[in-house]
């Protein structure tokens, strides 16, 4: 009766299986038929950064943010050095360099758009 019971799970098993399989192949081919199609809509002004990997597009926004502060510490610095206001020069450059380096993330994330000051806005 075991041996009997057990031909039959691997029946059912295999007849499962094989049903899987078809299904599996349905679906690759029906799959290869919709992929084609969506690469041709899905063009370029959809996807600007499509082409550039994570990695790269972090140390981007990343290098956009210190820069920014960089560039407001460097200004406040100066501006302390040269009319002797210190710390307030740097403390004002400072915030106004996050402020600008934060602004310019989100312009690259595509979060914010271009203003009106930018040159590269669209009528």
């Amino acid at each position: 009766m075991s041996d009997g019971t057990r031909d039959n799970g691997n029946n059912s098993r295999s007849a499962e299986e094989a049903a899987l399989s078809a299904r599996l192949r349905s679906l690759g081919e029906r799959l290869d038929q919709v992929g084609p199609r969506r690469g041709n809509e899905s063009g370029s002004a959809s996807q600007p950064t499509a082409d550039m990997s994570a990695f790269a597009r972090g140390m981007r926004l990343s290098a956009e943010l210190v820069g920014g502060v960089v560039v407001g510490f460097i200004l406040g610095w100066l501006f302390d050095r040269l009319l002797g206001t210190s710390p307030w020069g740097l403390i004002v450059f400072l915030l106004l360099g996050f402020v600008a380096g934060v602004l310019n993330v989100m312009r690259s994330a595509g979060v914010v758009k271009a203003g009106p000051l930018d040159g590269n806005q669209r009528n």
